[in-house]
């Protein structure tokens, strides 16, 4: 009886070592992304305390790091992951927040559930991304822009 409790608790740890590998490693691309982005957000737009990072995958993939400069200034910036495209940074109060995007939304549609809001960057114009779930169970997606707060564009019925 003894035996079987210590192969079953063996087995146990190399599965939870198996599990805590898998995700350390899956998460590794992330997390580098992560570090390669507040380095850059900090030598090219002077950000010294980070408070939100986004990946955005859309027609290019874009690193954004919400931070404050040193005089407490909050600004956005997005790095582009081609190293051959400019980075923008904005002041964070010049364009529209998390919450006012979620607000359009629940005024202009009727999601059933709000998976994500994502700073992004499409055609060089700065947007939110927020993915949801409608009624009918399908996934959407809703594009705002980041200065203006106007819709630019839906993805429906996925």
């Amino acid at each position: 009886m003894k035996k079987w409790i210590l192969i079953i608790a063996v087995l146990l740890l190399l599965a939870a070592g198996g599990i805590y590998w898998l995700y350390t490693s899956t998460r590794a691309p992330l997390e580098a992304a992560k570090e390669y982005a507040e380095e850059i957000a900090s030598s090219e737009a002077g950000i010294v305390s980070i408070e939100e990072f986004y990946m955005y995958n859309g027609s290019e993939t874009y690193y954004v790091i919400i931070g404050k400069q040193e005089d407490e200034q909050e600004m956005v910036v997005w790095i582009p992951e081609d190293e051959e495209k400019k980075l923008v940074k904005k002041k964070l109060a010049d364009g529209v927040s998390k919450q006012e995007v979620v607000n359009k939304l629940l005024a202009e549609e009727n999601p059933q559930e709000i998976l994500n809001v994502t700073l992004g960057m499409e055609n060089d114009l700065p947007i939110w991304e927020v993915s949801y779930i409608n009624n009918d169970s399908k996934l959407n997606y809703y594009y705002i822009h980041f200065d203006s707060g106007k819709w630019w564009r839906k993805i429906e019925n996925l």
